[in-house]
């Protein structure tokens, strides 16, 4: 079996030294590591992937022999099974570009999630969702149906075991009260232009303002809206001769591929928040 370690703490000498220790002392082999100190936070992070020379040893039983290793350096950790794959909810509204590469990312098994539900406030996309054979639940939401709409989803959440919310293209702001119950538990992607080009056909402003360079970003979402801890972006170099229209086809594609970036890292357990930045070990 494999396994990744995952941990932070105080930065001090000896973490690493304690965890190749503890490694080797229990018969697994490292497949790959990374770490960082921070010199700003004073914190100290690092991933792990290591390999059972023994071959079936569970993810409790090395979790609770690591236990008294975290303990003297006041580790937040975790070790996961790296064959289990989270569960994800996609929320997604009218513009579909991110559902469809999520969805054939997930079918040809480069994302490695399952997805049990998706979530929409419009109906377009639920074909979609049943030629991938994935419940699709059409909610939509109005001022007066907002919270009653946020219930459910949480209902949904808990009910399928959910472990990552995916807003692909949600066109819908979260209240506080779920941003807070899913902390560092939902993603959201938008264009880079925010906060230069907020509000209604970005990429208009963009054009009127003879942009060069085009992105989007990926980011957990918080309460401060489109404020959240950054985990992936990417841009694209445009000129004065694109129109809206291919200015927002460039976006398009810009955003489907940091989203599914920004995912994967996430549940190949890559990332680690570090007050309002991310730490992400690309690999």
């Amino acid at each position: 079996m494999n396994f990744i370690l995952t941990l932070s703490c105080h930065d001090r000498p000896g973490i690493v030294a304690a965890v190749s220790g503890f490694l080797a002392e229990h018969r697994f082999n490292i497949r790959d590591s990374a770490q960082f100190g921070d010199a700003e936070t004073g914190l100290f992070f690092m991933r792990v992937s290591f390999e059972d020379l023994e071959g079936d040893r569970p993810a409790e039983t090395v979790r609770a022999a690591f236990a008294p290793v975290a303990a003297p350096f006041a580790m937040t950790w975790a070790i996961h099974d790296e064959a289990a794959k989270p569960r994800v909810l996609i929320m997604v509204s009218k513009f579909g570009h991110c559902l469809n590469d999520l969805l054939y990312r997930y079918s040809i098994g480069a994302l490695p999630v399952e997805i049990p539900a998706i979530v929409s406030n419009h109906r377009d996309w639920y074909q979609r969702a049943a030629a991938h054979d994935i419940p699709y639940y059409h909610w939509p939401v109005t001022p007066e149906t907002k919270a009653q709409q946020e219930e459910r989803l949480l209902d949904l959440i808990q009910t399928e075991k959910i472990e990552l919310v995916i807003l692909a293209r949600y066109m819908q702001v979260l209240s506080p009260t779920l941003c807070h119950a899913l902390a560092g538990k939902i993603i959201n992607i938008h264009h880079s232009f925010l906060p230069s080009f907020k509000g209604a056909k970005p990429y208009h402003q963009a054009h009127a303002r003879g942009v060069k360079l085009i992105g989007a970003t990926a980011h957990y979402v918080t309460d401060d809206l489109d404020e959240g801890p950054i985990i992936e972006q990417e841009v694209a170099r445009v000129d004065h001769a694109y129109s809206p229209d291919q200015l927002a086809a460039t976006g398009r594609d810009i955003e489907s591929l940091v989203l599914a970036r920004a995912v994967k890292y996430h549940v190949e357990h890559r990332i680690f928040l570090n007050g309002h930045k991310t730490v992400v070990f690309r690999g």
